[in-house]
């Protein structure tokens, strides 16, 4: 399962997507981290090896949920 992170960047209409193969846990505990002042970085790698870097001071909000993939076919219902 991958989890949804939703970081809103100040003076940016658009938000960062990333979808993780973390824990929500461990997504949280690194934002938790990057947001009291041990970091000046949020550091997140997506399911696909990408990582990311963004900048504490640029951060707005964090929403990090679990992202359940929809179900297709006859067991759908």
């Amino acid at each position: 399962m991958t989890v949804d992170v939703k970081i809103g960047i100040t003076d940016s209409s658009r938000e960062l997507v990333v979808q993780s193969d973390q824990t929500s846990d461990e997504v949280h505990a690194a934002v938790e981290s990057a947001l009291s002042g041990k970091e000046q970085l949020l550091r997140l790698t997506d399911d696909k090896g990408a990582r990311y870097l963004v900048p504490v001071t640029k951060i707005a909000y964090v929403e990090v949920g679990s992202s359940e993939r929809p179900k297709v076919g006859f067991g759908a219902a």
